[in-house]
């Protein structure tokens, strides 16, 4: 209740100790809304969901919204998982699961992972009157084509029944598909005769604005999110999360529109 917005929105992101260690992507992810413009007033909308006691311990000690998930097994879930083991796949839904309680309680959110760079407030380029909007790894040109690959790293969802009624069939279907993470899920359901008839709206945001390593913003005068997507390792994303946020502190320095964006990206982000 704290953390929330006027209009009942909080922004929440999910961590394991590997994430917020001193010196971590946490650390990067919280220094963005500080030098973004217009972000910094965000901050104390962030709840930082933690997955185990260190990561919480280490939470307390750099902000100022922190939530212990409560579970016997939460220490199994502090270190670095590779992608797609078992261990991520229970981050994952561990996560979907909150985000659904989230819903059930009323609160609009913006679900954002902690390797995002926010440069500017991103609530004015989310499409108004919108039920679930997500961000794409490679966007076609086209918001409402359920065929752009998505990312659900970026997650900007309205509360009412028709997202909560999705959200439970999002998360049951998980069953249906073993051994599979929520994106793949969601692309084995969004057509399906359930999904359609709940007529739930959806927009797919443009990386112009809502960028990342998969196809970075082609216009740093516009962007407001930087996502370490297509970037693999823990390492490799905070290193190269410095180098974009060394771009954007350059930029600001110059304090005029610049005609061609440059990210220090190495190709495919070391991928």
């Amino acid at each position: 209740m704290n953390a929330a917005m006027e209009d009942n929105t909080v922004i929440i992101t999910a961590l394991n100790y590997a994430w917020t260690a001193p010196n971590s992507t946490f650390d990067l992810f919280l220094e963005s809304f500080q030098t973004g413009l217009g972000t910094k007033k965000l901050l104390k909308h962030v709840i930082a969901v933690c997955l185990d006691s260190k990561a919480y311990d280490r939470c307390l000690q750099v902000h100022s919204h922190c939530y212990l998930i409560n579970a016997t097994d939460s220490d199994e879930l502090s270190g670095k998982k590779l992608f797609m083991s078992p261990g991520y796949l229970k981050l994952i839904w561990r996560r979907m699961d909150l985000l659904k309680e989230v819903l059930s309680l009323g609160y609009n959110f913006l679900f954002t992972d902690a390797d995002i760079l926010w440069l500017r407030d991103p609530f004015p380029r989310f499409f108004p009157e919108i039920d679930f909007q997500i961000s794409c790894d490679l966007y076609n040109g086209k918001p409402s084509d359920k065929n752009n690959h998505i990312n659900s790293g970026f997650t900007y969802v309205k509360a009412n029944n028709k997202t909560r009624i999705f959200y439970e069939y999002w998360c049951n279907s998980s069953e249906r598909f073993p051994n599979r993470h929520d994106q793949d899920v969601f692309n084995s359901i969004k057509n399906e005769p359930f999904v359609l008839e709940l007529g739930i709206t959806m927009r797919f945001l443009d990386t112009v604005y809502f960028g990342g390593y998969c196809q970075p913003s082609r216009d740093i005068n516009v962007v407001s999110t930087m996502h370490a997507n297509c970037c693999v390792g823990l390492d490799n994303k905070k290193k190269n999360l410095k180098a974009a946020l060394e771009d954007w502190k350059q930029y600001l320095l110059v304090n005029t529109t610049v005609t061609e964006t440059r990210w220090s990206i190495p190709p495919r982000c070391g991928y």
